[in-house]
């Protein structure tokens, strides 16, 4: 794997190859000495051009665990600031032989334009609502760990899935799980010819009991430059998972963050039956993961990933 542009680029037995490796790395959480030599000496260059709390800290944290040097950048307070060019502000800092660029972006498609530019690998972390394939990596990582195969498993997507970048990645990922997923909400906030990817697709939350896991999204209120629902209040009314439509047996997930009160209720959020938690808590060990597999794995190498780094020890 030379790069991470997509989801779609990887089969089902690269996934689990993928979420095997972050259950090893989740044995180095537990220990006193976090850190593992892996890859030492690389560079890790995180671009972020939109905010971003989850993802970024935990490509920061995962790359600081494998001992990489981390370098982050911003587009405030840059040259960006100053009309400097995706493609300029890349090849500026490709001077610094960053070994793998981080890239979220709101523009489709950037992740794959800058692999064209640079001979660091890349790591699509958001490209507008197109994709976000290490979400949905840590998604199946975290159902795994919770129920075991997914096989069969029923997922019902609900909310803003037009603007949602993590639907797409999670609809294509789960189905190559096993899964069966269903995405639901407004009419408006449903892609046209969504269903090409393999998902069912519900206007109401009438079946929501059927399901095995509930994934809410949240409003994208950022990407919308109209109004898709006549108000908030009322998109809550209909689409809210909430304690009422929420099934003792049903898991809850949310990318993050939760707008509390619309597409979730606090009772649910901060039930037995959430995961939310064990999603952020899986973003460092799948993106450890996935950081190896593209610096040690594709080249062959086989140092030992939970071998810890040991401080030297007194003459």
């Amino acid at each position: 794997m030379n790069h991470l542009l997509s989801i779609e680029e990887l089969d089902r037995a690269a996934i689990e190859r993928i979420v095997d490796r972050a259950e090893r790395f989740a044995e180095v959480a537990d220990r006193e000495i976090k850190k593992v030599p892996t890859l030492r000496g690389r560079m890790v260059l995180n671009l972020f051009y939109e905010s971003s709390t989850r993802t970024r800290s935990s490509f920061e944290l995962a790359a600081k665990r494998l001992s990489a040097d981390v370098v982050n950048f911003s587009a405030g307070g840059s040259s960006v600031e100053k009309g400097e060019s995706l493609k300029d502000t890349v090849l500026t800092l490709s001077a610094h032989k960053p070994d793998v660029i981080v890239i979220r972006t709101p523009w489709v498609g950037a992740a794959e334009l800058v692999s064209r530019w640079c001979s660091a690998a890349i790591v699509n972390a958001g490209d507008g609502k197109h994709e976000h394939p290490t979400q949905a990596l840590l998604d199946v990582y975290t159902l795994r760990r919770r129920i075991g195969s997914l096989d069969g498993l029923s997922v019902w997507i609900v909310g803003d899935v037009t603007h949602s970048r993590v639907a797409r990645s999670n609809i294509i990922a789960l189905r190559k799980m096993g899964a069966k997923v269903t995405v639901a909400g407004p009419p408006t906030l449903i892609p046209r010819q969504i269903e090409a990817l393999g998902c069912e697709v519900r206007y109401t939350l009438d079946d929501l009991h059927t399901a095995d896991v509930v994934y809410a999204l949240r409003m994208q209120n950022e990407r919308m430059t109209e109004a898709w629902v006549p108000s908030l209040r009322e998109y809550a009314a209909w689409y809210q998972v909430n304690g009422r439509r929420l099934r003792p047996r049903q898991l809850l997930m949310h990318p993050g963050p939760v707008n509390r009160g619309v597409e979730l209720s606090g009772e649910v959020v901060d039930s037995p039956q959430s995961l939310i938690s064990a999603q952020v808590e899986a973003g460092v060990v799948v993106r450890m993961a996935v950081l190896y597999e593209l610096l040690s794995g594709a080249r062959g190498e086989t140092p030992s990933p939970l071998h810890p780094t040991r401080s030297p020890q007194p003459a």
